[in-house]
């Protein structure tokens, strides 16, 4: 399941289809009730809640969809009733919360000066890893390019993150150990002339040492 709430253009939002999969609503039945809403609201403020956006179907084809911000959910979703609407009018606010705090520290000197250093973190282990996608050609690897991904996943896994940009400063602090610890391990893995595979398990039990997780293999 993507994220209940996502950043666009600074600001918190969601959409009408994570909306109608969540509370188990028929899509055009929260369209319409939106659009119902938009059509009738004297005060007009509901232009600054919802937002036209469209989608392609399982069949290529673009759909109509709403964003809409928190208020536009409160909106919506106050017409949705019983404990699981009500579970997930919960999981929704904690969601939008989550969201707000990390705009707010977005702005901070601290948040953009982890992510600066975070940067140059995430270029010295691209570079490694670039040295590993030959490394494993040469061993035979035939999906050698797709170690980019599956380190990526690895750290941001443990991380707790699906993307930087959403991150906190001490998520942000974390994945750049990570991303350090997966460096060194790639470079001795290489240095010892392990297979890029086995090299996936240490730089794993590498960051298990340290925070107690273990992902999916590697393919």
């Amino acid at each position: 399941m993507d994220e209940l709430v996502f950043l666009k253009n600074d600001q918190a939002l969601t959409d009408s289809l994570t909306v109608a999969e969540m509370f188990e609503k028929r899509h055009d039945t929260v369209l319409r009730a939106i659009e119902n809403k938009i059509k009738t609201d004297s005060t007009q403020n509901c232009g600054r809640c919802f937002f036209p956006s469209r989608y392609k179907d399982t069949k290529g084809e673009w759909r109509k969809k709403y964003l809409m911000n928190r208020a536009g959910f409160v909106f919506i979703a106050m017409g949705f009733t019983g404990t699981k609407a009500d579970v997930w009018k919960w999981k929704y606010i904690h969601a939008f919360d989550t969201m707000e705090k990390i705009l707010t520290e977005r702005q901070t000197t601290e948040w953009v000066e982890t992510r600066k250093q975070g940067m140059l973190v995430r270029k010295d282990e691209t570079n490694v890893i670039q040295k590993l996608v030959e490394y494993a050609k040469e061993q035979g690897s035939e999906h050698a390019n797709m170690l980019y991904m599956t380190y990526t996943k690895l750290a941001n896994k443990m991380a707790g993150i699906t993307d930087r940009e959403t991150a906190t400063n001490a998520q942000l602090n974390d994945l750049s150990t990570m991303e350090r610890l997966i460096t060194k391990a790639v470079l001795d893995g290489m240095d010892e002339g392990l297979h890029y595979k086995e090299i996936y398990k240490k730089s794993k039990e590498r960051l298990e040492t340290v925070y107690g997780w273990l992902p999916e293999e590697v393919a």
